[in-house]
C-alpha cells in the first residue's frame, strides 16, 4: 500500500524507541499522525517533537492492555481524521521478575501489553480500514517470537503475536479485503525496553523482584541493545514493507540460520539443545556459570 500525504497513522508505544521513530517517519511522509502511549509526559514531549514534521498530530494516553483504553484511542482517532489507513500495534514490555517462582502479576502485565494490546489494536481498528477500503497492519513481534530463550514471558507474548498476524493475514486473503498484514520481528534496537518497568502500573500492585537471573543478563543485555539498529532504520524498514506489501519484516536477516537451525531440529524431532550462539550475547555456557556463581553469592549473604 502506498503511503500517501494525507493517511492517518496510529503507533502504539509512540514515545520512545520503535515507536517514536515510526511515527516520525509517518509524519516526515505527510500523514496524519495519532501518536498512543501509556507515560503522558514522555507522549507529550513525544507529539510536540512529531508536530515540528508540520503535520497534523494528535496524542492519546492510552494502556493497551485495557479494551477500553484502546477503543477510545480508535474513537479519537476518527473524531479528530475521519479515517485511519494505518495501524502500528507497536507498545511492548518485558518483565525482570522470575517467571516459574515469581508472582503471576509479571505475567499478567506482559501479556496485557504485549499480546492482548495487539488483540485489542486489531479489533478496533480492523472495522475501519475495510470499510475505508485500504489499510495495512502491522504488529511488533519480535526474533524472540521465533526462537525461544531469552525470557519466558516475553518469548510467549511474541510467539503468540506472529501465530495471530499470520492468521490475520489469511483472513485478509481469503475474504478479498483490501487491508495488508505485516508483522515486525527486531533483533537488538536501541530502545529503552529493559527499562519497562518504569511503566509498571499501580493498580497491579508492588512491583516484582527482579530474577537473580536478570541481574546476571541484563548488563549483557543493554550492550547488545546500545550496538543495535537505531530505531529510525527500524522505521524505514516498516515503511518499505508496508508500500511492498511484505509480511515478514526482519531487522537482522542475518540471524535468520540462528531460527533456521531450531526449525531443522524440530524437523528431526530433536529435544531442545541449549543456543549457544544467541547474536551479540555470550554463550549460553558462560551465562549459566555467572549465574550459579550469583546465586551461590545469595545463598551466602
Amino acid at each position: 500500500m502506498r503511503l500517501e500525504r494525507g493517511d492517518v497513522a496510529v503507533v502504539t508505544g509512540a514515545a520512545s524507541g520503535i515507536g517514536f521513530a515510526l511515527a516520525d517517519r509517518f509524519a516526515s511522509e505527510g500523514l496524519g499522525v495519532v501518536a498512543a502511549d501509556v507515560e503522558p509526559a514522555a507522549l507529550d514531549d513525544a507529539v510536540a517533537r512529531l508536530g515540528e514534521r508540520g503535520g497534523e498530530v494528535l496524542g492519546v494516553s492510552a494502556d493497551v492492555s485495557r479494551e477500553g483504553d484502546v477503543q477510545a484511542l480508535a474513537a479519537a482517532t476518527l473524531e479528530r481524521f475521519g479515517g485511519v489507513q494505518i495501524v502500528c500495534n507497536n507498545a511492548g514490555v518485558v518483565s525482570k521478575a522470575d517467571a516459574w517462582a515469581g508472582p503471576t502479576s509479571a505475567w499478567e502485565w506482559v501479556v496485557g501489553v504485549n499480546l492482548w494490546g495487539v488483540i485489542h489494536g486489531v479489533r478496533a481498528f480492523l472495522p475501519h480500514l475495510v470499510l475505508g477500503g485500504r489499510g495495512h497492519i502491522v504488529n511488533t513481534a519480535s526474533m524472540a517470537g521465533l526462537v525461544p530463550g531469552l525470557s519466558p514471558i516475553y518469548d510467549a507474548t511474541k510467539h503468540a503475536v506472529v501465530a495471530i498476524t499470520e492468521n490475520l493475514f489469511h483472513a485478509m486473503r481469503d475474504a478479498g479485503l483490501p487491508v495488508g498484514v505485516s508483522v515486525l520481528c527486531p533483533g537488538w534496537v536501541r530502545t529503552g525496553i529493559v527499562d519497562a518497568e518504569r511503566t509498571w502500573p499501580a493498580d497491579r500492585g508492588e512491583q516484582p523482584p527482579p530474577a537473580v537471573t536478570s541481574a546476571v543478563i541484563e548488563p549483557h543485555l543493554r550492550r547488545a541493545i546500545d550496538e543495535g539498529m537505531t530505531p529510525a532504520a527500524v522505521a524505514d524498514l516498516v515503511a518499505t514493507g508496508i508500500e511492498e506489501d511484505r509480511f515478514w519484516l526482519f531487522t537482522h536477516p542475518d540471524w535468520m540460520p540462528w531460527a533456521v537451525r531450531r526449525w531443522d531440529s524440530i524437523a528431526e524431532g530433536e529435544n531442545p539443545a541449549l543456543l549457544e550462539d544467541i547474536p551479540a550475547m555470550p554463550p549460553r555456557s558462560q551465562l549459566i556459570e555467572e549465574t550459579m556463581a550469583a546465586l551461590a553469592l545469595e545463598a551466602e549473604g
